[in-house]
């Protein structure tokens, strides 16, 4: 594949006005790219920590690794500081029952190895490694990395995209 792989909740909703002025993007034009590659491309090594901490042990990842993890945007009524009904938008992250290890995140290293292993319309989000597992450790919830998961049928159809897109609108 060329193009990268992207959740594909996008893909269902409707396209966003055009600039101002009408101008279009040059044909061939490369898509925007989001601000948050820019910072990790530029982000220096991480260094050992000089606070105390332990350093990762052999073989696991440091707590910044960037995971691509299951999730999918959620939001709740609420009231707006002006009194008027408002929308809270969060993002919800998946978990799974797993076998041995009961309630797992499951996080890839790759949105490749996401895809592959639950499909190209699972919606995801980019975190780091390490908030993932402290958010999710005191609910007893283990996170599985790169986990091999028994064929199936997918969580998220492109249908069910399209059907939550439209929920998400109302």
């Amino acid at each position: 594949m060329t193009a990268p792989i992207r959740s594909r909740l996008l893909d269902f909703v409707e396209a966003e006005p055009g600039p101002p002025g009408g101008e279009l993007p040059e044909e061939g034009a490369r898509p925007r790219r989001s601000a948050l590659s820019d910072l990790a491309e530029s982000a220096p090594a991480p260094r050992a920590a000089s606070d105390g901490r332990p350093a990762p042990r052999p073989g696991v990842p440091a707590y910044h690794t960037p995971v691509f993890v299951p999730a999918h945007p959620r939001s709740v009524a609420a009231t707006g500081s002006d009194g008027r009904p408002a929308r809270v938008p969060f993002v919800v992250f998946e978990l799974f029952e797993h076998p041995a290890h009961g309630m797992a995140a499951l996080a890839f290293t790759t949105p490749e190895k996401l895809v592959e292993a639950l499909g190209e319309a699972q919606p995801w989000a980019a975190t780091s490694l390490g908030p993932l597992a402290e958010g999710v450790a005191d609910r007893d919830v283990t996170v599985l990395l790169d986990p091999r998961l028994a064929p199936g049928e997918p969580n998220w159809r492109p249908e069910d995209l399209a059907a939550y897109a439209q929920e998400v609108r109302r």
